[in-house]
């Protein structure tokens, strides 16, 4: 069973990502180490003891969907009813419509333990919350007034509907569209695929956000706009009345995260009744300017699910280490004891275990330090606004793909470490794996992120801002080189060794893309975030050994560098003389 890791995750917000200094210098007014403990203690005790352990009859019965209504897994309703009641969905919302206002990292935090406890229960949320974060800075004051108290509440919930059929991840191709109505709002029509959420029974309204295009909307991307869709119109009191014509026609048969309705959703097909065909929908901004306001959601959305890998690969990790103490299997020189030795004495089962826990907790200062740079962003005037928001930009592709990444990798050593009894779901090791393997595929897959790191995030500031933040990771090797100390063995040179590597791609990528090679450098992309993530998370790692001193901090340090951080040569290797073996390779997979 999960248990949160609660002090792991405060000291990694604190003394990795930035929280401390950020506190110290009353950067969010009040808020103190007390508070901030306080928060984190009881979002673990209620993802142990209420969220985990209805994770299996999630993933057992999964959502069922019958007569375009959607029902939960038992106990879900109740578990949601809870989690509201205790104010949890409000914790980063604005104060001004009940939320509580809170720093982006305590919400980040709190949302990898709803993960680690039952992925398919914190997606939910997730989508409310950019709901909110998209409805408060672009839609009308008559839209806030109606519909942001109840979905910072939790009360409602959101969703995003993008995907169509023919429009995945270009939604140039989008199809969908909106008519104008003689009372200012609009109709809507078409069909969206793979909605989280869509439908369900957890609360009394569903706020769906749509993108659609008007019939006279200039073509591509610049004729998408957004609108928010309920599933129930108001009531002059703003209580749910009439039924939107929008339904749940399907639900996905998926790989994992049963318990999430991954819906069909029908616009403007007559479901509502006799009423004037369309689903009634409010625009939200300008016309034909939607994806801009989508965005908002999106890069909201992205953080969130690079922390479900965090949370996964927390969850797995514990699973396979408490497995790895008591399975016994053959002779080891560490154990002393009588009869077979406990597995986690053998040190291919101790590489795995090591691995699996080095890679989640660099994963998550990176996720972290992520929802710091949006923080400091947020409270932050002048230059230091621009750096810090140049800083999360930066970083988002990173926190969402090479998270999701490690979350696949570490589930899967867990199934190993179980050994057969990994591929048996009776340990729920597999279940952690199947879960795992939707987040680099959602909410932009991991290639469209190294695509965005290279193509936009690069160049930021002429292409100084990065080298600035290699800067600063150097200074992290820098202070283990001048500590001098035999127990971090050789990670100063490691770390040196791999910010040289991440220079020297970058340098190779920008010019690239300054001679329009543009091909040459999106061969490139993706080995580049990976080359980027283990050079920061080898950094983040030893911040946090240098910050504590303790030995299991610097050991765990020590093995990533001297284990992992090696495959970073490859990976600049990869990214600068790739390109063309990959073109010319690459005709072998195109039909004639």
């Amino acid at each position: 069973m999960y248990r949160a890791p609660v002090e792991e995750i405060g000291f990694a917000l604190k003394h990795v990502a930035g929280l401390k200094a950020a506190l110290d210098a009353s950067a969010f007014g009040d808020l103190g180490e007390d508070l901030v403990d306080a928060i984190l203690a009881e979002a673990g005790r209620f993802a142990t003891e209420e969220v985990a352990p209805l994770y299996k009859v999630g993933d057992r019965e999964g959502a069922v969907l019958k007569d375009a209504a959607v029902t939960m897994p038992a106990g879900w309703k109740e578990l949601y009813k809870h989690w509201i009641e205790g104010g949890w969905n409000g914790l980063n919302g604005p104060e001004e419509f009940g939320g509580q206002g809170l720093p982006t990292m305590l919400g980040v935090a709190a949302l990898e333990m709803w993960n680690s406890a039952a992925m398919a229960f914190g997606i939910g949320p997730t989508l409310t919350m950019g709901a909110v974060e998209a409805l408060e800075k672009h839609a009308s004051e008559e839209l806030k007034a109606a519909y942001l108290e109840k979905l910072v509440s939790g009360e409602w919930m959101g969703t995003m509907n993008l995907t169509e059929p023919q429009a995945g991840s270009d939604l140039a191709a989008l199809r969908a569209r909106a008519e104008r109505a003689s009372d200012g709002t609009y109709r809507i029509f078409g069909q969206k695929i793979f909605i989280t959420y869509g439908e369900h029974d957890l609360t009394d309204n569903i706020v769906h956000l749509v993108l659609a295009r008007l019939p006279d909307a200039p073509a591509g991307t610049r004729g998408i706009s957004l609108f928010l869709v309920p599933k129930f119109l108001l009531n002059e009191d703003g209580t749910p009345g009439a039924r939107n014509d929008v339904f749940c026609s399907g639900l996905e048969e998926k790989l994992g995260i049963h318990a999430s309705p991954t819906c069909t959703m029908i616009y403007g097909d007559g479901f509502a009744g006799d009423r004037e065909p369309g689903a009634v929908g409010w625009l939200i901004g300008e016309e034909n300017k939607g994806l801009a306001c989508m965005f908002t959601m999106m890069n909201n959305a992205r953080l969130s699910v690079g922390m479900q890998g965090v949370a996964v690969a927390e969850t797995a990790f514990q699973k396979a280490l408490a497995y790895a103490n008591d399975r016994r299997q053959g002779k080891a020189s560490s154990y002393q004891g009588e009869g077979m030795a406990p597995i986690v004495h053998h040190p291919d089962v101790q590489r795995n275990l090591l691995t699996m826990k080095a890679l989640t907790q660099a994963a998550r200062a990176i996720a972290y330090s992520c929802a710091h740079a949006l923080d400091m962003a947020r409270v932050s005037e002048g230059e230091a606004k621009e750096h810090w928001q140049d800083r999360a930009n930066l970083l988002t592709p990173v926190a969402k793909a090479f998270p999701t990444d490690v979350g696949v990798e570490v589930a899967s050593l867990g199934v190993q470490v179980h050994g057969g009894m990994g591929f048996i779901e009776e340990t729920g090791a597999a279940s952690l794996l199947r879960d795992a393997r939707i987040a680099p595929i959602y909410e932009g897959t991991n290639g469209i992120q190294a695509i965005d790191l290279v193509m936009r995030k690069l160049p930021l500031g002429n292409g100084k801002h990065v080298q600035g933040y290699i800067d600063e990771l150097g200074e992290v090797a820098g202070a283990v080189a001048a500590r001098n100390d035999v127990d971090f063995g050789r990670t100063a040179d490691s770390l040196e060794q791999a910010l040289g590597h991440l220079r020297e791609a970058a340098r190779y990528l920008q010019n690239a893309l300054g001679d329009g090679r543009t091909d040459d450098a999106l061969a490139g992309a993706t080995p580049y975030l990976r080359l980027f993530a283990l050079a920061a998370g080898g950094a983040y790692l030893a911040r946090a050994a240098l910050a504590d001193s303790d030995a299991g901090r610097i050991s765990l340090c020590r093995f990533f560098a001297e284990n992992m951080l090696g495959e970073t040569a490859a990976l600049k290797d990869r990214v600068i003389g790739g390109a063309d073996s990959l073109a010319d390779a690459a005709k072998a997979l195109v039909k004639a």
